[in-house]
């Protein structure tokens, strides 16, 4: 049934012909159609896009998702502690959304539903079956011409800035999603979001993601924009609050504050992304005292061949140095992108130092192909690594090496057209002493095909 609706869909969207072609954001509540209140459309898809409400045509209905399926094989999970052999598996995922649009209230449904198919072990990131991913409604206090304050209370995706702290989690086969309130002011050079909310955690059953009371994120994130000589500043404060915690050296209660400031372009042939986040708090008896700094920057060659894109990152992220004192300072990500480092969710950021070059060429309108280069050490020798979701990999205590390993990736994209895309993708890890020292230490090898249906 699922591959005859895939076929159906596309039949009807490559033959598709519009004025305007459609774009889709990553937060698909902010996809904008109301240019059809003015373009006439004959296709069936166009008036699900557009539905109006009101005679004006100014209050409009709209429905969409989005269908992505992945072939995924992995060679010697977790550098052969997990598993030494090849796990070939399928991931799938499935959104669907109804949009309403009005000048002072909005309303977002979406329903979220998630498979793994022949995958060994399972995790509710993996796997969630039918579950309401988003149930929210916009208040609006103040629209004028430039600016518009409201506010956004339910269930709902939010993502800042880089993605560092807070994403919706693409990468994974599940998106995260937050539960609470938002104040958002919007003006021509700036953005400002207050909010209060709660992380959804996925149950494995349908419909039973409840209410999250284990932890909370509260703060305010500004941007700040077209600022001279800067170009963009984003600053920030963000609390959490999670029930039970564990690292390297501390497990238990945790409340944790962050400050950061970032830095950033992201038009023109330079482009650049410079980001510093301080965290303070407790945890237990210990105080948290942790850091990050990046740098991202990258130029596109307009005048050579494939226009390609040279781009360099770079990052020191904290962890514990000393045991068993009343310190603790490993970094804590809170909510971060999944595939944080290139296209492999293996190491997450907390303990590391990484240098990370890359290459994108644009070989046609529709056709882009990218490889980048990876090398990790720990930053302290008295921490571990961790996954991107702070769980410990390997413990670091009376390991001398530093040295994690590096890891080449490849892809390239093909968009078939403004529906459907296309990836191929791989990896290789190559261990360093540090992973073989603590643990079996082999090379890990990741392959995958996307095909994502945007609608």
């Amino acid at each position: 049934m699922r591959n005859y609706l895939i076929i159906l869909l596309l039949a009807i969207l490559t033959d598709m012909h519009s004025q305007t072609l459609p774009r889709f954001s990553l937060l698909r509540y902010n996809d904008d159609f109301s240019y059809l209140a003015t373009e006439k459309h004959e296709s069936f898809y166009y008036k699900m896009k557009y539905i109006p409400v009101t005679q004006n045509r100014e209050n409009y209905l709209s429905t969409g998702g989005e269908i992505r399926y992945q072939y995924i094989n992995t060679i010697n999970e977790k550098w052969g502690d997990d598993s030494n052999g090849s796990d070939g598996y399928v991931m799938a995922r499935y959104l669907a959304h109804l949009h309403l649009r009005t000048k002072y209230i909005r309303l977002f449904f979406q329903l979220q539903s998630s498979f793994a198919y022949s995958k060994i072990d399972v995790s509710p990131v993996d796997e969630n079956p039918l579950d309401i991913h988003q149930l929210f409604a916009d208040v609006v206090f103040m629209k004028q011409q430039d600016s518009e304050l409201f506010f956004r209370f339910g269930r709902q995706e939010i993502l800042f800035g880089s993605q560092r702290l807070v994403s919706v989690r693409e990468g994974p086969n599940s998106r995260i999603a937050f539960d609470g309130g938002l104040m958002i002011y919007n003006a021509e050079n700036s953005n400002n979001q207050l909010l209060y909310v709660h992380p959804v955690a996925n149950r494995p059953e349908v419909f039973d993601d409840r209410f999250n009371t284990d932890a909370k994120l509260w703060g305010n994130y500004l941007v700040l924009k077209n600022v001279s000589f800067l170009q963009n500043i984003d600053l920030y404060y963000l609390g959490l609050y999670k029930k039970q915690a564990a690292f390297n050296d501390a497990s238990g209660k945790e409340v944790r504050h962050s400050t950061g400031i970032r830095i950033w372009k992201n038009k023109g042939s330079w482009q650049y992304d410079f980001e510093a986040v301080a965290q303070f708090g407790k945890m237990e008896d210990k105080t948290i005292s942790a850091w990050t700094l990046s740098s991202n920057t990258s130029y596109r060659f307009s005048n050579i061949k494939f226009s390609p894109v040279a781009g360099l990152k770079t990052e020191i992220i904290s962890g514990d140095r000393h045991a068993d004192d009343n310190k603790l300072e490993t970094f804590n990500p809170l909510y971060p992108r999944g595939a944080y480092f290139g296209l492999v969710a293996l190491i997450g950021p907390s303990n590391l130092f990484d240098v990370h070059p890359s290459v994108k060429i644009t070989v046609s309108e529709r056709i882009t192909a990218g490889m980048d280069y990876d090398l990790f050490w720990r930053w302290s020798t008295n921490d571990g690594i961790y996954a991107p979701n702070v769980q410990l990999l390997y413990d670091g205590q009376g390991l001398s090496e530093k040295f994690i390993g590096t890891q080449l990736a490849a892809d390239i994209n093909f968009d078939v057209n403004a529906f459907l895309s296309l990836t191929v993708e791989g990896a290789w890890f190559n261990s360093g002493p540090f992973i073989k020292e603590a643990g079996t230490g082999k090379d890990y090898y990741y392959g995958a095909f996307t095909a994502q249906l945007r609608f």
